[in-house]
């Protein structure tokens, strides 16, 4: 979860899960199409780190922490939910500044600077139910909104849209996630065009046991524009590692992320938890 706009000429996301309740993704990207269920709530945390995070529009690169990040998913019938996800606080400690469309606004004088990060809003649907031999499918829709503040250079102030197309399977201990869709990122510099981008992942869980299970992905955004693309709004691709154990409704999870463009992170780690129970808003 957004982590932020949580959006690709790829099948995104692999996610093996043991039970239909931990249908997200932590501490990947990619959204499963099962949903948590009627009458569930589910809280996940965590934090993120990035070396050499680059930020085109602001000119600046450095070392980015984001904590604590928040998820939080509340169930709608069986097969819908509704996604609020984010980071109360993000700090960049700053290694290298660069000219940039948007350097100049920039109030961060010294070797550091903080924002809070943008919240992401989003909602999924399970359309087919997975079978014997046929795949679940479903549908997700996001927008990021503009919380992070082009002043603190960590934020575009622009807001985002997502959809895309989910699809899962299970096959013996292993479960493969797709997503394919489109982005929509304005530009950052003029608020008259957008860059309409193709988001996507791939990946996979494979149980090691009951309770353990290693996990992987590919997930990013790819530029179809004619032309280079617009500050902020290039392909972006990443990498990322990582293992989970439930114990109970709590499930941990730790990860590695490699970067696959020239901007995005060289590396970065990420942890945190995730946590399912009975929601306080039932159905009569």
């Amino acid at each position: 979860m957004t982590q932020p706009l949580r959006s690709i000429p790829l099948l995104c996301a692999l996610v093996a899960l043991p039970s239909v309740t931990f249908a997200q993704q932590r501490p990947l990207l990619t959204e499963d199409p099962e949903t948590i269920g009627a009458d569930r709530m589910l809280v996940e945390a965590g934090f993120d780190y990035a070396r050499d995070a680059r930020f085109t529009v602001s000119g600046l690169e450095g070392h980015l922490v984001r904590m604590p990040t928040i998820g939080l998913s509340v169930g709608a019938g069986s097969a819908a939910e509704f996604q609020i996800d984010g980071a109360l606080y993000q700090r960049l400690t700053i290694t290298n500044r660069f000219p940039a469309p948007l350097s100049s606004v920039v109030q961060a004088t010294g070797d550091s600077t903080y924002s809070i990060d943008d919240i992401v809003i989003g909602a999924k649907v399970r359309l087919v139910s997975e079978g014997t031999t046929r795949p679940s499918f479903g549908m997700r829709f996001a927008t990021k909104l503009p919380n992070a503040s082009n002043e603190s250079g960590l934020g575009l102030d622009t807001t985002d849209f997502v959809s895309a197309v989910m699809v899962a399977k299970t096959v013996q201990s292993v479960r493969v996630v797709g997503n394919i869709g489109l982005g929509i990122f304005p530009d950052p510099i003029r608020g008259d065009r957008q860059n309409d981008m193709l988001v996507y992942g791939l990946s996979f869980a494979r149980a090691i046991t009951n309770d353990a299970e290693v996990v992987g992905e590919v997930n990013g955004r790819l530029d179809t524009r004619n032309g280079d693309p617009f500050p902020g709004t290039e392909s972006r691709s990443t990498a990322r590692f990582g293992a989970r154990y439930t114990v109970a409704g709590w499930r941990g999870d730790v990860g590695l992320l490699v970067g696959l463009t020239s901007v995005d992170p060289s590396f970065g780690i990420t942890a945190g938890f995730t946590y399912v129970f009975d929601s306080f808003f039932k159905a009569p």
